[in-house]
């Protein structure tokens, strides 16, 4: 069970994924670059990329865990890992028959891919997006 993501400042909602996953085998993360963050979001994470590693290292049903590639092939990663299934969070961009068609073109048709169809939102900072929004908010109140 391979996931990926950039865990930016981690939550709950990461710690769900993860548990999701391992309900169904062994959990291997993939966490992004800092350099493919800013690529494909336009900016780069708050939390550099070996802190995020480490973190996620550290979470109880994460068997293992790497950083992504810089280079323009995300997919050599997945490539060595060889999971059995790509388990997407319900909040990722990523289209599933894109990523199956790159699975493809790589000779990975073995591998299944599926998204997490709960959000975890029971907090209302469920995100870290939301979690930054909050900071701003009370940063710039503090400085009026």
């Amino acid at each position: 069970m391979l996931i990926a993501g950039t865990f930016d400042i981690v939550h709950p909602g990461h710690i769900f994924l993860v548990n999701e996953a391992a309900k169904i085998g062994d959990v291997y993360v993939i966490v992004a670059t800092d350099n493919n963050r800013e690529k494909y979001s336009g900016e780069r994470p708050i939390i550099p990329e070996q802190q995020r590693l480490e973190v996620i290292k550290s979470i109880k049903n994460v068997k293992d865990a790497r950083l992504g590639r810089s280079d323009n092939d995300t997919l050599k990663t997945v490539k060595e890992i060889k999971p059995d299934i790509i388990l997407l969070g319900p909040d990722q961009k990523y289209d599933i028959q894109t990523l199956k068609n790159g699975l493809h073109r790589k000779g990975l048709d073995n591998i299944e891919v599926t998204r997490l169809d709960f959000y975890y939102n029971k907090y209302n900072l469920h995100s870290s997006r939301s979690i930054k929004d909050e900071i701003i908010k009370r940063y710039l109140k503090r400085k009026k």
